[in-house]
C-alpha cells in the first residue's frame, strides 16, 4: 500500500523535407517495421496531415510470446500463500523466528530467487541488501531493514538498468501492531510473486540491458526499503532507465462488488519530482507538462503491452499515486529516474490491512482467498512484456534537444548516437500538442540530426531508437538547446 506519500498511411500533403542528412533517406528503409495496430484512443482516431506514417504498437515477437506463455498461475498463487502463511511480515516483526515473521519470509524469498539464479549460468546473482535504520517514523526503535535483489546482468548493453519491485513486508490496521497476524496477500505478496515469478522465468534467457527483480522491506512504514535501494544505485551511478512497483495487483473486485478483470492502472507522475527551478521555468514556456521520462515510459508499456498476449488494458493514470497513498516507486522518481506504479483498477478497502477476523459469519484480512490469480497472471505477463522489450530493445536517446536558436518553420532536432551493438536508427515521433498520444511517425535512419518540415511551435516532437530486430526504445522528449 504505501502511507508514506500521502501510436502505415501515406502523408495527406506533401512536403519539402523530413530530414537533413542524405544519408538517412538511403536507410530509412531499413529501420521502418510494420507492427500490428491496436484501436486508437477516441480523441487520437484520426492521425493528423503531415509528414509520416500513423504510429502503431510494437507487435510481440516469437520470443516475448514464448516467454509470456511460460509465466505460471499456480506458481503465483503458491507464491502468494506462501508468504500469507508466514502470519505477519511486518517490518518490526521477527527477524529470526524460522516459521513467523519478516525474517522467515526474506530467507525464504531468497533461496526461492537463489534456485532461480542456479540455472541462469552465472547471469543472474541474489543478494541480501540490509542496513540498520534508526528511530525514525513508524520504527520506534533500530531495525534492519534487508532487500532482497535478483540481479539478471545483460550481456549487449550490462550498464543500463530496468528495475521491478514488490514490497514483501506486510502490516495490520495498526500499523505499528508486528505481532497480529497480517497475511498481506494482495498487499503485496501479489506483487512479490509477480517479480519472482519474472525472476524465474528470465533467468534461463539473455537480455540485453540489466533488470533487477527487487523485494523490498519497510515499505508500509514509509518506503524505507525503496529509499535505501534507490540511493545505492544513484551512489553507485546506475543508469536507470526504467522502474516499476507492482503493488496491490492480487484483485479486480471493489469492495461494492465492481470488476474489472482486464484492465490494471499504471500511475505515471507528469512533472519530474527531481526538477530544478531553472528546468521548470523551461518546461512552462516550452510545453511539455506531460512529456517526463515516467510519461513517455508509461506511453512505452501501452505500446509492448496492451495486446493479445497479454490479455489486458494498460490504464495510465495521469497522478504521481492514489490520493493518500505512495509506493515503492517514489523513491526512484526522486533520485530522477522514470518510474510508475501497477495497482488494481478496483480496490477492497474492508481486507486491506484489516486484522483477521470474523464478524457475523464473514472474514475479514488480507487473505489469499480475497485474490484472483487469474488476474495477476495477467498483470506478471504485462510486466514481463515491458521489462523483457525495453531490456531487448535500445535504450531510450540520451540528449535530445529540439533547435530553438533560430526563427523558422521547420524543426530540427539532434540526439547522441546510443551505443548498441544491434542499433539500426532511429525515428522521430510527433503529435499534436492537444493529443495524449503520439500520432505520427518518420523513420530518419542512423543519424543523429533530422529536420522537420513542420513547426516546433504547433505540435510536440520525439525521438525513439529502434534496433535490427524491430524493437523500439521509449521516447525521449527534447530540451530546447542550439
Amino acid at each position: 500500500m504505501g502511507s508514506h506519500e500521502t501510436t502505415g498511411g501515406r502523408p495527406t500533403r506533401s512536403t519539402r523535407r523530413t530530414f537533413l542528412s542524405a544519408s538517412a533517406v538511403a536507410t530509412a528503409a531499413t529501420v521502418a517495421v510494420p507492427l500490428t495496430a491496436r484501436p486508437a484512443a477516441a480523441h487520437d482516431a484520426a492521425p493528423p496531415a503531415g509528414p509520416g506514417h500513423p504510429i502503431h504498437p510494437q507487435a510481440p515477437d516469437r520470443e516475448l510470446r514464448a516467454l509470456l506463455q511460460e509465466i505460471d498461475r499456480d506458481r503465483i498463487e503458491a507464491t502468494v500463500r506462501r508468504l500469507a502463511a508466514f502470519g505477519t511480515r511486518h517490518t518490526l516483526s521477527s527477524q529470526d523466528d524460522p516459521e513467523r515473521g519478516i525474517g522467515a519470509a526474506r530467507d525464504w524469498i531468497f533461496a526461492q530467487l537463489s534456485g532461480y539464479a542456479a540455472a541462469s549460468g552465472g547471469r543472474m546473482t541474489v543478494e541480501l541488501q540490509s542496513y540498520i535504520q534508526e528511530p525514525a517514523s513508524r520504527i520506534p526503535v533500530a531495525t534492519k531493514i534487508t532487500n532482497v535483489v535478483a540481479t539478471l546482468r545483460g550481456d549487449a548493453s550490462p550498464n543500463r538498468v530496468y528495475v521491478v519491485t514488490g514490497h514483501y513486508d506486510s502490516r495490520a490496521t495498526d500499523v505499528l501492531d508486528a505481532v497480529s497476524d497480517a497475511p498481506g496477500a494482495d498487499d503485496d505478496a501479489s506483487g512479490v510473486a509477480v517479480l519472482m515469478e519474472l525472476a524465474r522465468v528470465m533467468a534461463t534467457r539473455r537480455s540485453e540491458a540489466t533488470i533487477v527483480f527487487a523485494a523490498v522491506a519497510g515499505e508500509e512504514q514509509g518506503l524505507y526499503g525503496s529509499t535505501y535501494l534507490a540511493k545505492q544505485y544513484k551512489a553507485a551511478g546506475v543508469d536507470i532507465q526504467g522502474m516499476f512497483s507492482n503493488d496491490i495487483i492480487g484483485s479486480s473486485t471493489a469492495d461494492d462488488g465492481t470488476r474489472d478483470p482486464r484492465s490494471v492502472r499504471l500511475f505515471a507522475e507528469g512533472v519530474p519530482t527531481a526538477e530544478t527551478p531553472a528546468e521548470a521555468t523551461t518546461r512552462q514556456s516550452v510545453g511539455g507538462e506531460n512529456d517526463s521520462p515516467s510519461r513517455q515510459l508509461a506511453r512505452f508499456v501501452g505500446d509492448v503491452a496492451e495486446n493479445g498476449a497479454t490479455g489486458m488494458r494498460v490504464r495510465v493514470i495521469y497522478r504521481r499515486d492514489r490520493y493518500l497513498r505512495g509506493s515503492d516507486h517514489i523513491p526512484f522518481l526522486r533520485e530522477g529516474w522514470p518510474a510508475g506504479r501497477f495497482t488494481e483498477p478496483n480496490e477492497d478497502f474492508a481486507h486491506q490491512h484489516q486484522d483477521v477476523r470474523v464478524v457475523d459469519g464473514a472474514q475479514y484480512g488480507d487473505l489469499p482467498e480475497f485474490c484472483d490469480f487469474d488476474y495477476i497472471t495477467r498483470v506478471a505477463r504485462v510486466n514481463g512484456a515491458t521489462l523483457w522489450s525495453l531490456a531487448q530493445g535500445p535504450g531510450t536517446p540520451k540528449g535530445a534537444i529540439v533547435v530553438t536558436t533560430n526563427l523558422t518553420n521547420d524543426t530540427a532536432l539532434r540526439w547522441q548516437r546510443g551505443t548498441e551493438p544491434d542499433l539500426a536508427g532511429y525515428e522521430v515521433v510527433w503529435r499534436e500538442t492537444t493529443a495524449a498520444e503520439w500520432q505520427k511517425i518518420i523513420a530518419v535512419g542512423d543519424v543523429t540530426e533530422a529536420t522537420i518540415d513542420l513547426s516546433k511551435d504547433n505540435v510536440f516532437f520525439g525521438v525513439r531508437a529502434v534496433d535490427h530486430a524491430g524493437h523500439r526504445s521509449p521516447v525521449a522528449f527534447p530540451r530546447p538547446g542550439s
